[in-house]
Order: C-alpha cells, then sequence, then structure tokens
C-alpha cells in the first residue's frame, strides 16, 4: 500500500517527500480532531474502581465520605481535606 502510493505521488523525489509529509499531516489532524474525540466517551479510561467489593469492613467502607483524622462535618461531599493547588509544604523555622 505504501509503495502504491508512493508511486502515485507527482512530482519528483522533493514532490514526494513533500507529499508524503502533507497526507502524514492531514491523517494524524484528522485522527486527532475527529476520530479520537468521537471515540473518547466510548473507552473506559475514567471507568476506575477500587477494590471488589468484597474487603473486610473499615472506616472507610462504613462511611465512605468520611474524612480520616477529621471532622468530616466541615467539609461537603464534594470537598477533600488537603490542598490540591501546591505540593509545597509552608517553610518552618529552624
Amino acid at each position: 500500500m505504501y509503495a502504491w502510493i508512493w508511486r502515485k505521488l507527482p512530482f519528483g523525489l522533493w514532490g514526494k517527500l513533500t507529499g508524503s509529509l502533507a497526507l502524514v499531516t492531514m491523517v494524524g489532524a484528522l485522527l486527532w480532531y475527529v476520530v479520537f474525540p468521537w471515540a473518547t466517551p466510548l473507552l473506559p479510561f475514567d471507568d476506575v474502581q477500587v477494590g471488589n467489593g468484597t474487603e473486610q469492613g473499615g472506616s472507610a467502607e462504613q462511611d465512605p465520605n468520611a474524612v480520616p483524622g477529621g471532622d468530616d462535618s466541615l467539609l461537603g461531599p464534594d470537598e477533600i481535606p488537603y490542598d490540591v493547588h501546591t505540593n509545597n509544604p509552608a517553610p518552618t523555622a529552624s
């Protein structure tokens, strides 16, 4: 198939190289902007489950919204008990 495409491209060696680069770019853009966005909802990458539900009970299984070591009444159902905006701890005096 690639040999057939190479034979059908016009304008000698430089034209064939330019045409090949254009074809690869067009196929890449078609995949990137059309095929991948269409296929993303069909793929199970975001369907993550930890465990199979047969583990023995711990505090997390008794209350999935419980905050470890804290008062969960201070946090809403969608809040997490740590800072997600920075990975740098505050400086401390030595």
